[in-house]
């Protein structure tokens, strides 16, 4: 009996408007492709947790070499992924085949996925990179350095729920949720990295990828890692920019376990004042210290899903970038809308190799 073969779809850039005629004004620029995706670790990978997922497509055979398909077809200068499982065994020796340098984080504790960066030889030089491990505000508790508000048990911020809900074992063992340093462990990453663009003028440009927590119970689990998040993006980029006598460009992508109205997205934009909408509450609002803006929500607005699965589809990836007059996305990365036939079914399928979709941008940066 003959299998299905693996038809990973390739999704294509697409024109912001307008940026032809920027393109035209400042010839110029430096143009790199920036691509973040939630790959979803093999070892999440159970018929059991996507029962609507024919089981071929689950296979790792399968799955293995439909994102290497997918990653090779989107021809991005700096990919993000998430939930990588198989780097040294597999995913950096086959990235190094398609001209990628990487680096990358695995979680804390037992946790075998991780962070992963890969940025094109061609394109850039890996300049210098740090490594944030979330468990580390656990020490943080005890210098009662994070605000009282986000130690408060079962703060809401959305309705956000990923399917990794079943993955982690539905909520086992967590320890006691009323003590912070056992909320704010939970073997979390990220990385981040400036990289020397090498044409047609030499520029630097600070790259981070990360995943945070996932269960909507959690919310204040998240807005720490947020909080902590950018504030060593901040010191980071001033360590750069001192160092290296810059002014570094700033993106920021990953897998945020939130969606677009939620407090978490409300704190990363915060920083960016006019991207700011009316917050009515009591309590003062904390102001990211790092300006962001999300690359789709100036674009094209936020997607309607980038998570696609039985129970539950919404936006939970993005990819953010510090507002400047010399930065601007010049194209995005088609999505399927929701009745598009390879989204049928929910993710993954033969289309989709997870239950993620890849999220990118083109960007242009021009001389200050």
């Amino acid at each position: 009996m003959s299998t299905k073969p693996v038809e990973p779809k390739s999704p294509n850039f697409i024109s912001v408007e307008g940026a032809d005629i920027h393109a035209r004004s400042k010839p110029d620029g430096i143009r790199f492709r920036l691509v973040s995706y939630n790959i979803l670790a093999q070892v999440y990978v159970k018929s059991s947790f996507f029962p609507h997922s024919p089981s071929a497509c689950l296979k790792w055979k399968a799955r293995s070499q439909a994102i290497l398909t997918v990653l090779r077809n989107l021809k991005a200068d700096f990919l993000c992924l998430q939930e990588v499982d198989e780097y040294d065994s597999f995913y950096k020796r086959n990235m190094e085949s398609q001209g990628y340098s990487g680096i990358y984080i695995q979680r804390s504790g037992n946790k075998r996925d991780g962070c992963a960066i890969f940025y094109k030889d061609s394109c850039a030089e890996l300049v210098t990179e740090e490594r944030i491990e979330y468990n580390d505000l656990v020490d943080s508790i005890k210098e009662e350095s994070i605000p009282t508000s986000w130690q408060k048990k079962n703060e809401t911020a959305g309705e956000t729920i990923d399917t990794e809900k079943e993955k982690n074992g539905k909520l086992q063992d967590r320890g006691d949720p009323n003590d912070p340093r056992v909320r704010l462990k939970r073997d979390c990453v990220g990385l981040m990295a400036a990289f020397r663009i090498k044409e047609p003028f030499h520029h630097i440009v600070i790259v981070a990828n990360t995943h945070l927590y996932w269960d909507p119970e959690w919310a204040d689990v998240k807005l720490a890692q947020a909080s902590y998040l950018l504030s060593r993006l901040a010191r980071f980029k001033e360590m750069v920019s001192d160092k290296y006598e810059c002014t570094p460009s700033l993106l920021l992508a990953g897998d945020f376990n939130s969606t677009p109205g939620d407090k978490v997205y409300q704190y990363l934009v915060s920083g960016n004042v006019s991207a700011m909408e009316p917050v009515n509450s009591e309590e003062e609002e904390e102001e990211a210290p790092i300006p962001l803006c999300s690359m789709n929500a100036v674009t094209r607005g936020e997607p309607p899903f980038t998570n696609c699965t039985p129970d539950f589809t919404d936006t939970l990836d993005y990819i953010f970038f510090t507002p400047s007059d010399f930065i601007k996305p010049v194209s995005i990365l088609e999505l399927p809308e929701p009745e598009s036939p390879d989204i049928l079914g929910f993710l993954p399928n033969f289309h989709h190799p997870s239950d993620h979709l890849p999220i990118g941008a083109e960007f242009e940066i021009t001389r200050e």
